[in-house]
């Protein structure tokens, strides 16, 4: 597929919510569109396809949007679908760029090589994580290290088999956040996943890069799509969030810099 080197202004890879930086988090959402720049027309997908979780989290960007609203803080989401390059892999992960996806043939990725799969790291996916590092940075020359929460949705079934949570809580080896969070999502009558549907241990995500090696207290947070999948059901569940998230949002041990042996094996 012959590809334009000319990204124009409305392939800006990222979208940035300003907020106050002494909010005491910051709000991420690593697959918040699955739009795709001009030059790679549809990856040759249909508009169904597209409209898929193979192609972004269905909701997700909705619940952000209204999280940065709800606490005042900054937001940092991408604008490009994971299926262009995915933010929250490591830059030399196999699954950067996705070539089948949920028996799914990417046609546009099926037969790039590695200099294209560079152009993409270096034009979309390095920008939106230096954008996280620049905020975060901001923040704490405010004085208060971050508390970092990702969002994410996750598909009802996998596999025709039913997923039974209704919201996952994603981490890696540092409690603070995530102990608490878990417990207050169960007290308020929610099915939780801990560490479910997926693992919060993944070397070189997001969280990995930007947020375990700084000592920062950061996890993600899967709604199952059902919870999420309308304008109106998304901003119920963002608000349902937002009043669990505020109390231990509140805690002094979430704005400490502390380190945790990451599950990776990666060293800090």
């Amino acid at each position: 597929m012959p590809i334009s080197r000319h990204r124009g202004a409305e392939d800006e890879p990222v979208e940035r919510i300003e907020g106050n930086l002494a909010a005491g988090v910051l709000f991420l959402c690593d697959h918040a569109s699955n739009a795709l720049p001009k030059a790679y027309g549809t990856l040759g997908l249909s508009k169904a396809q597209l409209s898929r979780h193979i192609a972004y989290d269905i909701g997700a960007a909705w619940i952000t949007r209204d999280l940065a609203r709800i606490f005042g803080a900054p937001a940092i989401l991408s604008r490009f679908s994971r299926l262009l390059i995915d933010p929250n892999r490591g830059a030399d992960d196999p699954t950067l760029v996705m070539r089948l996806s949920d028996g799914e043939i990417i046609p546009g990725n099926a037969r790039i090589g590695p200099e294209e799969v560079e152009y993409r790291r270096v034009h979309y996916w390095a920008p939106y994580r230096a954008a996280i590092a620049a905020t975060i940075d901001a923040m704490l020359n405010k004085g208060m290290p971050p508390a970092i929460v990702s969002i994410h949705t996750f598909t009802p079934t996998w596999k025709n088999r039913p997923r039974p949570w209704e919201v996952g809580v994603l981490w890696d080896s540092d409690p603070r956040f995530a102990k608490p969070l878990i417990a207050a999502l169960a007290a308020d009558g929610l099915r939780v996943g801990d560490n479910e549907p997926y693992d919060g241990a993944l070397r070189g995500d997001t969280l990995d890069e930007e947020v375990t090696r700084r000592g920062l207290a950061g996890l993600l947070i899967e709604t199952r799509q059902d919870l999420a999948g309308t304008r109106e059901e998304a901003a119920a569940f963002a608000e349902r969030l937002g009043r669990i998230l505020r109390p231990i949002l509140m805690l002094p041990a979430l704005h400490r810099q502390a380190f945790f042996p990451s599950r990776t094996g990666r060293h800090i």
